[in-house]
């Protein structure tokens, strides 16, 4: 099968490093976003309140889209309403993309999409967002198409996954992708953590059903009180050039801090602001750069 390069979208669009301190400044837009996404049942294309913007002429062809994988899981498939490949959405995609766009200077498609891994547009997009793949099973073709887009510098971020039985089967599935390379836990000092805010911790994010402002560490997901649910990895799965092509944020939901953030204002100002958008933000700067 032939490859196809990624394609590439002007880094001069992302001059945002100066920018790393407006994050402090964001307000909650109430009450908009937020409503529980596809665990309500809403329709995908339901914005919510979420405002739309104009993306300049010049930038049509070359603006960053916030890209969903579809994918099959044991409870149902991508085809069904309630597949967990839907979860948070369409709330979480639209607020970070809403982020994404005041808070640097990438210029942002309004609208994120929804796309199967075979699917043949999938290299006009150098990040893929993948959540909750603790069920996940891939088919054969989508293992082929992942590779593919991966080495030929595709990007993809795996997120809200928790505890020793859904890692297991989120690494045995990867592991049919990449049988020759081994998932590695990311130092702090990696750069991820520092591109544009510079973190001085992993960020966990619980979801805002786990989380109380009188209590705001993590103490159980998934699993009860595992205590493998405690502690927050980042690891990565890298090419032969160092890039990393997966990142894999375990015992953390990011994208619930995107979610929520018209619903809790002490959930939004602790967690979303400090935690799932400054991380979120050096994700896709890293993938857009490297």
């Amino acid at each position: 099968m032939t490859s196809l390069p990624i394609k590439k979208i002007a880094l001069g669009l992302f001059a945002i490093a100066a920018l790393g301190t407006v994050c402090l400044a964001i307000v909650p837009q109430v009450p908009r976003g937020g409503g529980g996404g596809g665990r309500r049942g809403r329709d995908i294309g339901d914005r919510g309140g979420v405002p739309m913007w104009e993306v300049e002429p010049k930038f049509n062809k070359d603006v960053f889209t916030f890209v969903r994988v579809k994918y099959y899981d044991n409870r149902g498939g991508w085809s069904n309403e309630w597949g967990k490949w839907r979860i948070d959405a369409p709330d979480s995609d639209n607020n970070f993309s809403l982020r994404l766009q005041q808070m640097t200077a990438l210029k942002v498609n309004p609208v994120p999409i929804f796309l199967e891994l075979t699917d043949t547009r999938l290299f006009d997009y150098p990040f893929l967002y993948m959540i909750e793949p603790g069920s996940l099973q891939f088919q054969p073709e989508e293992i082929k198409a992942l590779r593919r887009y991966c080495l030929n510098g595709g990007f993809m971020m795996v997120d809200d996954f928790w505890g020793h039985y859904e890692y297991m089967n989120f690494y045995e599935q990867i592991k049919q992708v990449f049988p020759e390379r081994e998932p590695q836990e990311l130092p702090l000092e990696h750069e991820i953590f520092h591109c544009v805010y510079d973190l001085n911790e992993k960020p966990q994010m619980p979801s805002i059903h786990s989380w109380s402002p009188s209590r705001p560490e993590v103490t159980w997901e998934r699993d009860g009180y595992d205590p493998t649910t405690r502690e927050v990895h980042y690891k990565a799965i890298f090419d032969d050039a160092g890039r990393i092509m997966i990142l894999i944020c375990h015992n953390t939901d990011l994208g619930d801090g995107w979610e929520r953030e018209g619903e809790n204002v002490d959930y939004f100002e602790q967690m979303a602001v400090k935690k799932a958008y400054p991380m979120g933000i050096n994700i896709v700067t890293y993938a857009m750069s490297h």
